[in-house]
């Protein structure tokens, strides 16, 4: 099949990608020049593990091109993603400029029966929007060309997004359209071999689950922060609390680990859209704020714990940070709690050296320059680099390279010996047998 992408970030390329491998011809169509001349040369503009292979491949291959002409990319195509940026207002509402922008943009170019796939995290209702867009379009034209609109959202972890796309746990498919849903469960058939995982479903079911899922996701993380919260004050290690609790199939593992709180591009901007709906409909969504909230205060937990150890006048104090990315896996640092700490050490005095595999780059975009260039904050060359004098060592992401560190090294570039665990990673009773003080989340 032809399709057409619009959008190069991290749920366009990644669709785009996944689908020429299939042996599709996809064209990922972008406004941003210089970011398809960098694709086609291999550059890749986000860090996500296997995905430069596959772009690489089937770009040299033909099955996956790049252009910044919808027009010419739209020609022959039957299928069109939108999957551009939905950023959260200051009211924290989704802004669907983009998405109803090539909304329009699909309508000048649409000659044939063509399907239009929000690929976008969207408010319920968004398609309804796409569709009056379009058809604005067409009566300005004076053109009748069919057409239908599908919610088709993504479930994808970044660090984890090939394996999602290629592997998925269910295809969600918003459709009110019989021929719409031949289309699409034709393009997705590769992905649904082994058994039926396509749920169909209305288009605002569909909007809707992927708002569901990612605010329930950010519930059992908070959840579980606040737990911990609890644990600190009743002397209790909150991690035989989540091993008593997950081992319960009825609540399981995955996202009870305690920590500093969640970041990226998904949750934070989801759970508060989600709460600026539910006012708009005259709902009070008394779970969701507490949700919301119980995060905010996570991402100030370990610096009120540096606070508690040194003081709150940090001057002439050091702290190493591991980790900068919202979460391994990744070079993304949107709403990443490190920045929150960061921020809040510099303000208090502290020099902070700071390292991570993948995001020293994507550093620079969010750090006062003048914190830089007067080496307030310092990028290291590595990890015991960046723990180079410090009074401790502050984990704040847990990339696999951070979990068995060299304590002997530690020791000797380190002025102080407290280890701050933001992610529970480490065994307290090895810590301080290696002769550091350990402080981690609910322990």
């Amino acid at each position: 099949m032809k399709i057409t992408v619009v959008g190069t970030g991290y749920v366009g390329l990644v669709t785009g990608a996944c689908f020429s491998e299939m042996g599709n011809t996809v064209t990922c169509v972008d406004v941003d020049r210089k970011k398809l001349e960098n694709l086609e040369r291999g550059i890749l503009p986000i860090y996500e593990p296997g995905l430069d292979g596959i772009v690489k491949d089937n770009y040299k291959n033909g099955f996956l091109l790049f252009s910044d002409s919808l027009e010419a990319s739209m020609k022959d195509a039957s299928i069109v993603f939108i999957a551009v940026g939905t950023p959260p207002k200051e009211d924290g509402s989704a802004d669907l400029q983009h998405v109803l922008a090539v909304a329009s943009e699909i309508g000048k170019c649409m000659n044939d029966y063509t399907v239009v796939v929000n690929k976008s995290t969207v408010p319920v209702g968004t398609a309804e929007h796409v569709t009056a867009t379009i058809n604005k379009v067409l009566e300005n034209r004076g053109a009748e060309v069919e057409f239908d609109v599908v919610s088709n959202p993504e479930f994808l972890k970044e660090g984890d997004a090939v394996n999602d796309f290629m592997k998925p746990d269910r295809i969600i498919l918003g459709i009110e359209s019989k021929k719409a849903e031949s289309y699409m469960k034709e393009l997705y058939s590769p992905f649904n071999r082994n058994h039926d995982k396509v749920q169909v479903m209305g288009i605002k079911d569909a909007e809707m689950t992927k708002y569901a899922a990612n605010s329930m996701l950010a519930t059992k993380i908070s959840f579980m922060n606040e737990i911990a919260c609890i644990c600190e004050r009743l002397g209790v290690d909150v991690e035989n609390v989540r091993k008593g609790i997950g081992s319960d199939t009825r609540i399981g593992y995955s996202f009870i680990y305690p920590g500093c709180g969640y970041g990226g591009s998904c949750f934070p901007k989801d759970v508060k859209a989600l709460i600026r709906t539910s006012r708009e409909n005259d709902f009070e969504p008394t779970l969701l704020d507490a949700v919301e909230s119980r995060n905010a205060s996570q991402k100030n937990v370990l610096f009120k714990k540096i606070v508690s150890k040194f003081g709150s006048d940090l001057s002439g104090k050091s702290f190493g940070i591991w980790g900068l990315a919202f979460k391994p896996g990744t070079d993304d640092m949107r709403e990443a709690s490190s920045i929150v700490l960061i921020t809040s050490l510099i303000e208090a005095g502290a020099t902070v050296r700071a390292y991570d595999p993948q995001a020293m780059g994507e550093a620079l975009e969010y750090f006062d320059p003048t914190c830089l260039k007067e080496q307030r904050l310092i990028l290291a060359q590595n990890q015991y680099d960046a723990v180079t004098g410090a009074d401790a060592m502050v984990l704040v992401t847990e990339w696999k390279q951070f979990r068995q560190p060299d304590y002997k090294a530690l020791q000797e570039e380190m002025t102080g010996n407290v280890i701050f665990d933001g992610r529970n990673q480490y065994s307290p009773e090895f810590v301080k047998s290696a002769g550091f003080h350990y402080i981690g989340i609910g322990r």
